[in-house]
């Protein structure tokens, strides 16, 4: 397991961050080879990679050993720059998709487009864990959380419903927003935002001048 950091980590706190990374070396102790890599930014926040076999493993590490007890949230990320560029621009612009650029993954690497993270919060300490796992292209599919975390329930449903992610063991994966025929996934970059191509966001194209840029 390795630990990366940046410049603005380095501004963010030149002091060592002892608690977490007392965490960071609980999670490793308790996952081994399943947890791949981390990051700290002092004063701030964990993250945690872990592979996707570790993921129920994970979070019952962080609830048993760090004492995280409140499930905060859980979704998923697609790392796909979007084939339509960015909508609020102009998107009349860019009608059709296009070749997407290079991937980057956020703290903690990454080395596929789809990433489950969950965010575990330890209400003694007042320190919070953000845990990553790698869902590889061809089997968009983790174990369910809730025999650790009941509250996961809706959450992996919202997963499922908007990035296409199955969780294995869900007793109740049904749509909460969309019509249960609807196809596709809309959270997906590669999802068309077929309002977006008919009319821009409000402001894009409409924007009005600073008093005197009239004259200039």
């Amino acid at each position: 397991m390795s630990s990366t950091e940046t410049g603005a980590d380095a501004e963010a706190g030149a002091q060592p961050d002892r608690r977490r990374e007392d965490w960071a070396d609980k999670m490793a102790d308790a996952l081994g080879e399943g947890c791949l890599e981390h990051h700290i930014i002092p004063g701030s926040d964990l993250w945690v990679r872990v592979t996707r076999d570790s993921w129920t493993g994970a979070a019952t590490a962080a609830r048993d050993r760090l004492g995280c007890a409140f499930f905060d949230w859980l979704s998923a990320i697609d790392w796909l720059p979007s084939p339509y560029g960015r909508d609020m621009d102009a998107q009349e612009d860019n009608p059709e998709p296009r070749a997407a650029g290079a991937t980057e993954q956020g703290y903690a690497g990454g080395e596929t487009r789809f990433q489950m993270v969950m965010r575990l919060y330890s209400v003694t300490d007042h320190l919070g864990i953000t845990i990553k796992a790698d869902l590889p292209d061809g089997d968009l599919s983790i174990d369910t959380l809730i025999p650790i975390f009941a509250g996961a329930n809706w959450h992996e449903r919202e997963a499922w419903e908007m990035f296409g992610i199955r969780f294995n063991g869900h007793p109740d994966l049904r749509n909460i927003y969309l019509p249960g025929e609807f196809e596709g996934n809309p959270l997906r970059k590669d999802f068309p935002l077929l309002a977006r191509r008919v009319k821009p966001w409000p402001g894009i194209v409409d924007v009005e001048l600073f008093p005197g840029e009239e004259d200039s």
